[in-house]
Parts: C-alpha cells; sequence; structure tokens
C-alpha cells in the first residue's frame, strides 16, 4: 500500500474583488463580488515507503497548497488524499505523530530560549519517554553536528545552525514522512551539503519517506531519484528524474579542455557552444549524436580533458516552464 495516495486533488480559493476608489469600496462593504483562483487543478500521484520525491515547480504552481493539504492544514476542494492510510484533514493524533512538516521560511524554536528548551517541550507533546528523547537527542545532534549549539539562545545562531536544530526539532518524534518546504533556503553551499548529507543518511537509515521542494537544484539531485512537476496547478511530469532531462532536452553537454588553441569555429559546426573559459569549452550535442562528436573531437585535437553530463536541471526546469 503506498504511504502516500493522492487522486484528483483539487484546491479553489473563493477571493474578494473590489475597484478602485471611494465608490467602489462603499459596494463592496453592501454587496461583495468574488472571483475563484484555482490553485491546484485535480493532481494524482503516489508515493511508497522509502521514497526521496522532489515536487517541482516554479513559485505560484501550487507546491505549498499541495504539501498543506497533505499535512492537513488546508482541506482540498475536492478530491482524495490518504497519508498512511489517514486522511490528513481528520488531523487525527496518531496521523500526526507519524508526520512532520519543515518550511524554510517558518520556525518552531522559540527565539530568546536555547533549542535545547523547544525540543523539551516537543517531547513532551509527542509523549516521548525521557530516556528515548535523550537517545534520539543525542543521535541527530550528533549527525546533524550541532550539539554543542542546542544551549545557546536561537537568536545566536547562525542561520545555518538554526535550521539543524529546526530540522532536529522536527524530527526528535522520529516521523515516517517527512514534507519539506525550502529546507535550505538561504543557506550558504556548506549548510547546504550538510543538511543534504543528514537526510541521505536519515532516509537510509530509518526507511522514511521523504518530499521536497527546493529551489536548490543541487538538493534534488543529491536526493531524489524521482520527480513529480507541477506547474499552475497541473502535473506534468511524474518520473524519473533524467528521464525528465532526456524529454524536454534532448542533448548532452560535452566539457572540454583543450592544450592548446580553442577550434571555436569547427566546434559551432558539431553543436550549440554554452561556454568558453580560456581552454574550456562546454558543448551542447544531441543526446544520438554524442559518441561520434567526442571520437571527432579527440581523433582531431589535443586534449587535456573531457566528459559527458547531463545539462543542469534548473535549465531543463526553465525550458519546462516556458510552455
Amino acid at each position: 500500500m503506498p504511504v502516500i495516495e493522492v487522486e484528483n486533488l483539487r484546491k479553489v480559493y473563493r477571493v474578494p474583488v473590489k475597484g478602485e476608489g471611494f465608490l467602489s469600496t462603499f459596494r463592496h462593504f453592501f454587496r461583495r463580488q468574488y472571483r475563484d483562483i484555482e490553485a491546484v487543478k485535480g493532481i494524482s500521484f503516489t508515493v511508497e515507503r522509502g521514497e526521496v520525491v522532489g515536487f517541482l515547480g516554479p513559485n505560484g504552481a501550487g507546491k505549498t497548497t499541495t504539501l498543506k493539504m497533505l499535512v492537513g492544514l488546508i482541506k482540498p476542494t475536492s478530491g482524495r488524499v490518504r497519508v498512511l492510510g489517514y486522511d490528513p484533514f481528520e488531523r487525527r493524533k496518531d496521523f500526526l505523530k507519524r508526520i512532520t512538516l519543515v518550511m524554510g521560511q517558518k520556525q518552531q524554536l522559540i527565539w530568546d530560549l536555547p533549542p535545547i528548551e523547544s525540543l523539551r517541550i516537543n517531547a513532551a507533546v509527542y509523549e516521548i519517554p525521557e530516556d528515548v528523547f535523550r537517545k534520539r537527542l543525542n543521535y541527530l545532534a550528533e549527525m546533524l553536528t550541532i550539539k554543542k549549539r542546542l544551549y545557546q539562545p536561537v537568536r545566536k545562531l547562525s542561520l545555518g545552525e538554526r535550521m539543524k536544530a529546526e530540522i532536529l526539532a522536527a524530527l526528535i518524534h522520529e516521523p515516517d514522512v517527512l514534507f519539506l518546504d525550502e529546507p535550505t533556503l538561504g543557506l550558504d553551499v556548506n549548510a547546504q551539503i550538510s543538511i543534504r548529507n543528514f537526510l541521505k543518511t536519515y532516509n537510509e537509515e530509518f526507511g522514511a519517506t521523504i518530499i521536497l521542494t527546493s529551489h536548490y537544484m543541487g538538493d534534488i539531485e543529491a536526493l531524489c531519484d524521482r520527480a513529480i512537476v507541477i506547474h499552475k496547478g497541473r502535473l506534468i511530469f511524474d518520473g524519473d528524474l533524467y528521464d525528465l532531462s532526456e524529454k524536454v532536452m534532448p542533448f548532452k553537454e560535452i566539457y572540454v579542455e583543450f592544450k592548446g588553441r580553442v577550434p571555436i569555429e569547427e566546434l559551432r559546426r558539431m553543436g550549440d557552444i554554452r561556454e568558453i573559459e580560456g581552454q574550456e569549452v562546454k558543448l551542447l550535442v544531441r543526446r544520438d549524436e554524442v559518441f561520434r562528436k567526442v571520437r571527432e573531437i579527440m581523433d582531431r585535437y589535443d586534449v587535456d580533458d573531457l566528459s559527458v553530463t547531463d545539462p543542469p536541471l534548473d535549465e531543463v526546469l526553465a525550458k519546462v516552464f516556458e510552455s
């Protein structure tokens, strides 16, 4: 049985419409007019236990609205949702003990208190025995390399340290399903890598199911094998992350470092030159021509280094969202 089942899920917001000026405001006070905004338009998907799924889309695509319906913060307008066999909007105690939601732009830690105090509150809320709490706390704090910062006020922690403490607080009850909405938002590269490594290890050790939204494609590429892409409220792709690249941009990127002169004109005839820096060139060629182009480059020119990769995922997605 899938951990998450979504069938024809819709969310429509009814919002008031008011013109400018005093007269319009006066009329609006007595006789309001409304319009419907369909944020999520009948999407369907399932997620199995232990999967790490990237939930992708541009701003306003409906990602956060969908996550909020999956955790029960928002009631769907129509459709069916089941998470761990529960209807999320019923907000049953047994259900809430098995999920967690981390939003990079929100915080649950108390600003003027050390994180350890918020963690103790969470332990009480989730009815975690003291010995179990201590064991989990030590284990997770060690994994997140945050142990020494748990006794300093939250306001004195760096953004990266604060995010690690937020994740620790969200996982202290050892949830089965993690909904992560931009968990590395605003963090520097080192902090992003640290949190990615932690989530990867947590998934492997506990078999947790993770739904991840992020604008940092490094998060998605490092953690997810599968991508669900929504655009303007509709599901437009669900499958292997790199099938998306092959479907949307049927190209490969050839990186070449030349020993001598860079044959720019000859390379232009082989494909699209994406970037030139010194002796290094990035060339975009069709996937079915990669082998022939690589062999031609190696035969004709003095090369120090050569590699073939997929185009960056952010460019792939940008092309998807152009339509």
